[in-house]
């Protein structure tokens, strides 16, 4: 799979150790920013580079780092079609592909460590939406993610 990530200038050491676990999991991974730990990138930045690569279909996933993940998080989730959740816990972060089919994971340096922030990657990156699901579940969870894209058809111009 091919995974975006990006990080604002305090998660430039997190996002490198995610980086490095993602591909050691075998997927290709596009950095679009922040690249040197010296550089500035704020957070609307980092997450307006991750959210066009994601709606483009450049990439099937990112991950997206800034002190909380919260910040990341509203930007990201104002484009079409990226569906992004901040994260603070290995659980939330796997059932977000699992059971919501979110596209991005947020999450903040300043709330995670370096492992967590990795196993955390791990999990998101390996959900399979609905996988195991009862048939009634199954339809549910599609349901619902029908009724997330009709509101955002509505409400995003």
């Amino acid at each position: 799979m091919k995974v975006a990530i990006a990080c604002e200038a305090s998660s430039f050491l997190l996002k490198e150790e995610v980086k490095k676990r993602i591909e050691a999991m075998g997927h290709e991974v596009l950095d679009v920013g922040q690249h040197r730990q010296d550089e500035n990138i704020l957070y609307f930045e980092a997450a307006q580079k991750l959210a066009e690569v994601i709606q483009s279909g450049q990439c099937e996933k990112g991950i997206v780092i800034c002190g909380t993940g919260a910040g990341v998080s509203m930007i990201v989730n104002k484009y079409r079609g990226v569906y992004c959740v901040t994260c603070e816990s290995v659980f939330t972060a796997e059932k977000i592909s699992h059971i919501n089919n979110a596209n991005v994971l947020a999450m903040g340096a300043r709330v995670v460590s370096w492992d967590m922030g990795g196993e955390m990657a791990e999990k998101f990156l390996a959900g399979k939406w609905c996988e195991g699901f009862t048939e009634q579940r199954r339809l549910n969870n599609e349901r619902g993610y029908e009724v997330l894209q009709e509101i955002e058809a509505r409400h995003f111009k």
